[in-house]
């Protein structure tokens, strides 16, 4: 139950503080529903951490299984998980796969030629010269970006196409001038870039095409072909990758002899289940290496047969936590506690320190539950936190299969994309593993930007692909309502919305959704804007409808703070013809203007924003929506954690320590 009590500028009487002391101290002693989780499987993002941190492979097959449903906003939810025959079929081709791949390696792949090619209008470089771009070239429109998935750690060659560079209409040449719109013969210097990182340098002349080999490693990579030194050859507009040469044969790591496979097989178990096996069930497991062999097929049959069998047990593809038989709920297990722990900071498996401190009993120590949670957030592991409790959160999930329009955005291309999701997740990563304040989500002074970032926001001084921390003292960005990703998944692709923007900050910063739009609800006319009217007047035209007032006059305001950033983010002055009208007002009356003055606005209502973070991450912990018992402990959290500067580890270790997490409540038919 939520009380709100409105102050004003009265004392309030005696008696009305004693009734409000009795009533929390009657709240306190109500007894705790932790609530319960169903089992539930491992969902895509899981299942793949899950086979690389059990078997220590690059192997992610969950990318191509069916996607998974996601419920109070994250796909992590045990009602919503259900396994399909489908997907069931995938588990044991993915469990039979990854289990040759441990025993015998990748196997050989024959050689494939992928092609991509670059967008067919070039846009206008008026804002980035070549003599103003850095070193690398990245952040010119000659350069090609794409996402490639690898098959297996090999060479691969990228062969790179370059054709003359057709000036836009009204667009400056390349170099002011320099550069001929034909290099036929020109001496051309490329860089080969890996998810930001230079790989290799390659010269090359126009007319003869270009190689460049280099080792990769499996997995889905960001790769970028630019001209180096700047050399200002033609536009790269297609690039073909070959591949896999001279991939690396046979396992990754060492296999047991026979003599070691019961003990392999045992710890292999012990981690993929979050519980030590008996003798017994061991005993299954290598039964069937003496099986295979039986049939005449080698013992490294026998053991890729054993851990696929593994693979595809309930035990590792389900989390399963017995409900208890009595009425009244039950402390977790350690082993519980921790496996609830490593998926909830890791979307994972325990590590072996979690297990081992779980198997001894002493994970159930305060002081050592502590000190687990603080090292798990400082681990490498912990960024995919940011990529998918803060992917889901703050929608930047959706900015994969954003398209803006071309004609209106023509320098939104793959770089850009991963870039703006890029600075998203290390501005997260930053604050979890710095342990910074939350409120900095609303009002930091700093991003995480590259090269081609800087250009695009205008960041002086910022070259290169790698990413860096930039100070954003004296300009209108702060926090993550004005990084590109947010400002581009909360837009439509031809223009910017108030209404997604305000919703956007209703659903995630403040946590009071707006109920869904009436149906048939007319549609703005789109010519108008920026035309014969600014976004401001058709939305005002739209609210002076009844049934739509309502809600707009709670979203609008909100989004139209946000309207100097375009569709991708960019800065911007006017709308169309029309000058930006950034004014607006929070639900409760303060009034602000442009996206600074909202940051302060939001800012000033600190424990909105806690109490929305905290119920956004304890949904996320466990896995399940929030009900009404869980209220209490939902504002006792936010109070202890504005107590704590607000600290990100603080959050953490109150949810993790909170009753809903460290226990379960009774199945319904027990209760």
């Amino acid at each position: 139950m939520r009380v709100l009590i409105e102050w004003g500028t009265d004392v309030l009487p005696l008696r009305y503080l004693w009734a409000l002391f009795s009533f929390c101290c009657l709240l306190a002693a109500q007894p705790v529903d932790p609530g319960r989780v169903t089992a539930r499987r491992l969902n895509r993002t899981e299942y793949n951490y899950a086979l690389r941190d059990l078997l220590g492979i690059r192997y992610q097959p969950a990318d191509d299984f069916p996607q998974d449903d996601s419920g109070y906003g994250f796909d992590n939810i045990g009602d919503v998980l259900s396994l399909s025959p489908v997907l069931m079929e995938h588990y044991m081709s993915a469990a039979e796969k990854a289990a040759h791949i441990v025993v015998f390696g990748p196997g050989p792949l024959p050689p494939t030629a992928a092609h991509y090619r670059a967008p067919s209008r070039l846009h206008p470089l008026e804002a980035t010269p070549l003599m103003l771009a850095d070193q690398t070239g990245l952040s010119q429109p000659t350069a090609m970006h794409f996402r490639h998935k690898f098959p297996v750690s090999a060479e691969y060659a990228f062969l790179p196409t370059v054709g003359a560079v057709k000036k836009p209409l009204g667009a400056k040449a390349l170099d002011g001038g320099k550069t001929p719109e034909t290099t036929s013969g020109k001496e051309l210097h490329f860089g080969l870039w890996i998810d930001g990182a230079l790989a290799t340098t390659v010269d090359g002349e126009t007319g003869k095409p270009a190689e460049i080999r280099t080792a990769v490693s499996a997995g889905e990579h960001t790769i970028s072909i630019s001209y180096v030194k700047p050399s200002g050859g033609g536009r790269i507009n297609q690039v073909e990758v070959d591949g896999p040469f001279h991939a690396v044969s046979g396992p990754e790591h060492p296999i047991p002899s026979p003599d070691g496979a019961g003990i392999y097989l045992a710890d292999l178990a012990r981690r993929a289940f979050r519980h030590p096996v008996s003798t017994s069930e061991v005993g299954r497991y290598t039964a069937l290496i003496a099986l295979a062999q039986s049939k005449g097929d080698s013992y490294q049959d026998g053991l890729a047969l054993a851990i696929q069998a593994i693979l595809v047990s309930p035990q590792f593809l389900f989390r399963i936590e017995p409900d208890p038989k009595a009425k009244s709920p039950r402390a977790l297990t350690a082993l519980e506690l921790a496996s609830r722990l490593s998926f909830f900071l890791w979307s994972s498996i325990p590590d072996d320190e979690l297990l081992r401190v779980a198997e001894n009993g002493s994970l159930l120590k305060p002081a050592v539950l502590e000190a687990q949670v603080r090292r798990m957030l400082r681990d490498q592991k912990s960024q995919r936190l940011a990529e998918d409790f803060a992917g889901q959160w703050l929608e930047v999930r959706r900015l994969e299969s954003v398209k803006p329009d071309p004609t209106r955005f023509p320098e939104f291309d793959d770089l850009l994309r991963y870039s703006m999701r890029r600075e998203t997740e290390l501005f997260f990563n930053g604050i979890v593993r710095e342990d910074r304040s939350i409120l900095e989500f609303i009002d930091a002074k700093y991003t995480y930007m590259n090269g081609r970032l800087g250009v695009f926001y205008g960041m002086p001084g910022v070259q290169g692909p790698e990413f860096r921390k930039v100070d954003l003292t004296g300009t209108p960005r702060g926090g993550v309502l004005s990084q590109a990703s947010v400002l581009t998944v909360s837009s439509y692709a031809n223009r910017t919305s108030p209404v997604l923007r305000g919703k956007w900050i209703l659903d995630n910063l403040l946590n009071t959704p707006p109920p869904p739009p009436p149906p048939d609800v007319p549609a703005l006319d789109e010519s108008t804007v920026g035309a014969s009217m600014s976004m401001r007047q058709q939305m005002e035209q739209h609210r002076a409808n009844p049934v739509c007032a309502g809600c707009h006059s709670m979203m609008d305001p909100l989004g139209f703070g946000l309207e100097n950033f375009n569709a991708v983010g960019q800065w911007r002055d006017q709308d169309g013809t029309f000058p930006i009208d950034a004014s607006g007002k929070l639900p409760g009356g303060r009034a602000f203007n442009g996206p600074t003055e909202l940051e302060a606005a939001l800012s000033a209502r600190p424990d909105a924003f806690a109490r929305c973070l905290t119920e956004k991450l304890m949904t996320y912990a466990l896995g399940r929506g929030l009900t009404s018992a869980d209220k209490t402990t939902i504002q006792q959290i936010a109070a202890r954690v504005a107590a704590n500067r607000y600290r990100f580890s603080s959050l953490v270790l109150e949810i993790v320590n909170s009753p809903q997490f460290e226990m379960r409540g009774p199945d319904d038919r027990h209760s």
